[in-house]
């Protein structure tokens, strides 16, 4: 039995991995432009969102689950620095909210790196 709040950041990568396949043009619009498919990346972003949110939660996997959401956090780093430079990325919400997610960014890899 682990924590529940392993299980918390498990099922926030499943349901945002999922997410991906709900709303993709809202994570293409996202995306640098510098990055090449877009459609490809969210969707395989998605998938592997949500394989690495059941691997936390499996006694076996746990530990490469942890180590591959914070690296696909970190990855991710470039998307939230791109929605503070492009006005049409930021999706028309405020500065102070975006340096936000780059700070929630760093929390959510710090809370991931606690499973590993």
């Amino acid at each position: 039995m682990f924590p529940w709040h392993q299980y918390l950041l498990a099922l926030i990568f499943i349901l945002g991995g999922a997410n991906h396949f709900r709303k993709p043009k809202f994570y293409e619009r996202i995306m640098p432009p510098y990055i090449p498919a877009h459609s490809s990346l969210v969707l395989a972003s998605g998938i592997i969102e949500m394989i690495f949110g059941f691997m936390l939660i499996t006694g076996e996997s746990q530990t490469i689950g942890a180590w591959g959401i914070v690296g696909l956090l970190i990855i991710f780093i470039p998307v939230h620095v791109h929605m503070l430079q492009d006005e049409n990325a930021s999706l028309k919400l405020p500065k102070w909210l975006l340096i936000l997610r780059i700070l929630l960014q760093g929390a959510l890899i710090y809370w991931a790196f606690l499973y590993t």
